[in-house]
């Protein structure tokens, strides 16, 4: 049995389905963890759901910006953007199956014997393991409630505010917590959020930095894997720390891990989002970074 974990989805199934042929996959024995954004913008995102779907058993998914984007588009489909390749799903006859399988999904997954975090974009640093999955737990129940569900999805968009505090309340408290998990890139020591800043580590604003750089990041220590931030190539030079997303959907490549021994695959990505033809081949792990045991 082995567990790997996957980078950005984003609606690629080809190169998906690439890696797990190299490591001959077996979803009656092997697991899959994917950091999220499972579909958008790539040219599969139905055929990607439908394909998770049907080995749910197998897999581990915490939610990225573009899964929750799509569950609120299913609410209200005014909220589709002119770049969104979320329609086809919109319109499959097995659309409420998928949407309800996505919502039950986790914003933040904790492996307690291998002491490793799973998430979309990363943990604040002034929050610790036990802050974070209580912070994570409230919008899983929010989503998960009949009653609250929608209310959730209306509160989620922007970007205010900028910083936790523990006597937010409602969709404000919601919101800054969701956009720590799925949104994140740059921030303050205290996490105060920079939501603007796409690009590679050193385009940090005056003040900000990485939210894995902070020397006082209270998760120093546990095993995080990641996605959500291309521009990083997957290094963040962190040691524990696994940045998965490479950028498949704009033409990079996508990235599988072996969680326990930290090997990694690519698979080469054309311009659309689909696998070249035989590329798939060995990178060495990151020499900054043990392999989680």
């Amino acid at each position: 049995m082995a567990t790997y974990a996957v980078g950005d989805l984003q609606g690629c199934l080809e190169p998906l389905q690439c890696l797990l042929k190299q490591v001959a996959f077996d979803p009656a024995r092997d697991r899959l963890w994917l950091v999220g954004d499972l579909i958008n913008r790539g040219p599969q995102s139905l055929d990607t759901l439908r394909f998770l779907f049907s080995i749910r058993e197998s897999l581990i998914c915490v939610l990225g910006n573009h899964d929750l984007h799509l569950l609120a588009v299913g609410q209200n489909i005014e909220r589709l953007k002119k770049a969104d390749t979320l329609r086809e799903i919109l319109e499959a006859p097995d659309c409420g199956e998928l949407l309800e399988w996505v919502r039950q999904q986790k914003l933040m997954h904790y492996d307690e014997q291998r002491d490793i975090a799973l998430v979309h974009a990363g943990i604040p640093p002034q929050w610790s393991l036990r802050k974070a999955l209580k912070c994570a737990a409230e919008v899983e129940e929010a989503l998960h409630d009949d009653n609250r569900f929608a209310p959730y999805l209306d509160g989620m968009y922007g970007n205010e505010p900028v910083k936790w505090d523990n006597d937010l309340k409602g969709a404000a408290r919601l919101r800054v917590i969701t956009n720590y998990f799925t949104r994140m890139r740059f921030c303050t020591s205290d996490g105060k959020l920079d939501l603007k800043g796409k690009e590679g580590i050193d385009t940090a604003p005056p003040g900000y930095a990485p939210w894995f750089t902070h020397k006082e990041r209270k998760t120093k220590g546990l095993k995080i894997i990641f996605g959500h931030w291309a521009a990083l190539e997957g290094q963040c030079n962190e040691p524990g720390l696994f940045a998965l997303d490479t950028g498949c959907v704009w033409g990079g490549a996508m990235t599988l891990m072996n969680v326990d021994t930290g090997e990694r695959l690519q698979c080469k990505c054309d311009a659309h989002g689909h696998a070249r033809p035989a590329v798939a081949a060995s990178i060495p792990e990151q020499t900054s970074a043990s392999a989680p045991r």
